[in-house]
């Protein structure tokens, strides 16, 4: 038993990181290929595809996470099968919904944006929301069976379909490389939507059953972790949107491309954080809160004494990798690197954080601690940002990760001193 599960996280960890590189790898072709006005352009148009979908997709995975080992553990089969089928409903909707805004927001972008060029890629990539809506929920039935080794091969799939994509289609254009990625993400959410439902079908089979009392609180549920979920994806598209507005193509494309870091920062502890969700919503479901809390510990312990090894060498480093990675022509993005580099490093200690209100059921957690870095971040880089560009947008993010920070740290001794009486809760405590 031992060894599988060590197989499965080592297989987990090793398809979340080489779907990483690969996503890397995209955006550095990218950066090589398009001029750095061509890649400004492309990180705002993906920009506005997340902002949208992030507005009107519900997020239904966590429920499904949360409620779908509650089931599995009572053996509820009946209020399994329609948790799921009302999770698909739900997604193929809000789908739609986001590509239907976005079709009717596509002709107004380039005023909006007061930038040229953007109005054919983006009435491409409208389509993507909709091409990539069920694919979490295939990957939740995947999960409910323990394989997260499977879910980080079909993270990897769909890192090497974009990579292909993007490098078929920049040689041809910004609007072709969209068009080449909408077409990956439909065979990306094909493959895995296939898998998770062989997934599925090997739990036992029953017809579908009214999820009866729990349906309020699975809709509640639904409901706060798509707050949650909204405030937490619209940070960085809104805050490329806010400094496109501010400043110009190029800042926007420096900005893009310093923000590699922190994806790469998180990328790392992404494994941990995936084994974290699975393991740590069953523990606290069993009763476990210890076992939950010594997790954490062990994940930070563990983070932070990666970052005081890493951190000193990307710092001196950074000027070299980025003329590697970004090429000689977007250098200009070195200094904004740097902060994000600490941003990241500062937040990748603090990953587990993605998770762990999901596992307690607490999802409303994240609207405080994201809202709080929201709130700090925009107006930064409004400010920041007209004065000096990707640098001024760059320490707005190292300003917001340091109070979300704070306040996680705050909230979380708080939790751990709660009693662990039925109906206690945080909720009730906040503002």
């Amino acid at each position: 038993m031992r060894s599988r599960l060590f197989w499965r996280r080592s297989a987990a960890a090793a398809g979340t990181y080489a779907s990483a590189a690969l996503g890397f790898g995209a955006t550095v072709v990218a950066l090589h290929v398009f001029s750095t006005e061509t890649f400004g352009l492309y990180a705002l148009v993906l920009a506005m595809t997340a902002f949208v979908q992030s507005l009107l997709d519900l997020t239904v995975e966590e429920a499904l996470v949360k409620f779908g080992f509650r089931y599995t553990t009572r053996e509820d089969w009946g209020r399994l099968r329609r948790l799921f089928e009302s999770a698909i409903a739900f997604k193929l909707v809000g789908g739609v919904l986001a590509t239907a805004l976005l079709l009717a927001v596509a002709p107004f972008a380039d005023t909006l944006l007061n930038k040229h060029g953007l109005e054919t890629p983006l009435l491409i990539g409208a389509f993507i929301p909709l091409a990539q809506c069920t694919e979490n929920v295939g990957g939740v039935a995947i999960v409910l069976r323990g394989r997260y080794d499977i879910r980080g091969f079909f993270l990897l799939v769909s890192m090497a379909l974009r990579l292909t994509a993007i490098a078929v289609g920049a040689t041809h254009g910004l609007s072709w490389t969209i068009a080449a990625m909408v077409f990956a993400q439909v065979v990306a959410t094909a493959a895995i939507s296939i898998a998770g439902w062989v997934a599925f079908h090997r739990f036992p089979q029953q017809a579908a059953v009214p999820l009866g009392e729990e349906r309020r609180n699975i809709l509640s549920f639904v409901a706060q972790s798509t707050a949650a979920t909204a405030v937490i994806s619209l940070t960085a598209p809104l805050s490329l949107l806010v400094l496109g507005r501010v400043s110009t193509t190029k800042e926007v494309a420096y900005f893009r491309a310093a923000m590699s870091p922190q994806q790469a920062f998180a990328v790392v502890s992404a494994p941990a954080r995936l084994i974290l969700l699975t393991e740590q919503t069953r523990d606290w479901e069993r009763g476990s809160r210890e076992a939950v809390f010594t997790g954490i510990r062990r994940y930070m312990l563990g983070m932070a004494t990666l970052s005081l090894v890493i951190l000193p060498l990307l710092l001196i480093f950074t000027p070299q990798l980025a003329k590697l990675l970004f090429s000689a022509k977007n250098v200009g993005a070195v200094d904004a690197t740097r902060i994000v580099i600490v941003a990241g490093a500062l937040r990748m200690v603090y990953g587990w954080t993605k998770s762990f209100p999901v596992s307690i059921g607490r999802p409303a957690l994240r609207i405080w601690t994201h809202g709080v870095e929201l709130l700090v971040l925009i107006p930064l880089v409004a400010v920041l940002g007209r004065e000096w560009g990707a640098t001024g947008a760059a320490t707005a993010v190292l300003a917001s990760s340091i109070a979300f920070c704070l306040y996680w740290t705050f909230l979380f001794l708080r939790i751990r001193r709660e009693p662990a009486a039925p109906g206690a809760t945080l909720e009730a405590a906040l503002p």
